[in-house]
């Protein structure tokens, strides 16, 4: 068995649970429990795993609005404007893209109106950031 395939085992359980113990990802993944502490930790260490999340369908919100937002941004400030777009509170989660925008960012707010003031005037007030094309998410299918 390789490395590789391990960890890919180990990554798939936690892609489908990020809160599984690692007694049930060591069942899934066909390993023992240490084996998955210690891949875990060093999936940790190397930055593969950044972080565990829930899932959350936008349409079960009531306080709250999301959007997946496209983000455009001057080359020449780019490193700055990713700097101060990750500080924002609103930003959810940012992406680098290879698509029709630079950047994407699922940004959430208290309800649509706000969630375009969010866009507006903290996303396109971010010094380099030269458009934001924004898709509400409406509801979770899978």
């Amino acid at each position: 068995m390789s490395t590789v395939s391990t960890e890919e085992r180990i990554l798939s359980v936690l892609e489908e649970d990020a809160q599984a113990s690692c007694g049930e990802i060591a069942e899934r993944a066909d390993v023992s429990k240490p084996t998955v502490r210690k891949y875990i930790d060093r999936l940790e260490e190397r930055g593969v795993i950044v972080g565990y999340s829930a899932e959350v369908d936008p349409k079960k919100l009531s306080s709250q609005s999301i959007a997946m937002v496209g983000m455009d941004v001057d080359s020449g400030q780019y490193v700055e404007a990713t700097r101060e777009l990750k500080s924002l509170e609103e930003v959810q989660a940012l992406y680098t893209s290879s698509g029709d925008h630079m950047l994407m960012a699922e940004v959430r707010a208290g309800d649509g109106d706000e969630l375009g003031e969010v866009i507006s005037e903290k996303l396109l007030g971010v010094e380099g950031v030269t458009a934001a094309h924004p898709s509400f998410l409406q509801e979770r299918l899978k």
